[in-house]
């Protein structure tokens, strides 16, 4: 599926990149730690930037914040995506974050400029 995503973000134009966000956090011990994240797609076309994650499904709430935890972690305020798998419906959870179907992706060439 993120191969998909990559050829149909290249064919849309945009300058597709891995991205990396790096937690400084602390253990149990007290002890600092680094934590890195990855973001699977940054994507930047003119100066406009868009940071997808894939997903092939978010059966739980648990998944759900695996995959959307380093895009909070993200202090800008470009647009946020998670495309998933399957048939699930395309909205805006409560942190901004656009949860949308690879169908829709697919099939509208502005989904993820919403």
């Amino acid at each position: 599926m993120e191969n998909l995503i990559y050829n149909e973000l290249r064919a849309r134009g945009q300058l597709v990149d891995v991205g990396q966000v790096t937690l400084n956090t602390k253990n149990v011990e007290g002890k600092s730690q680094r934590t890195h994240l990855e973001v699977d797609f940054v994507c930047n076309q003119g100066d406009n930037r868009i940071y997808i994650q894939s997903a092939f499904n978010l059966p739980d709430e648990e998944k759900t914040l695996q995959e959307i935890r380093p895009l909070m972690q993200i202090g800008d305020n470009f647009q946020k995506v998670v495309i998933t798998g399957g048939l699930q419906p395309t909205y805006r959870n409560d942190k901004g974050i656009l949860i949308l179907n690879i169908f829709d992706f697919l099939l509208n060439p502005d989904s993820i400029e919403l």
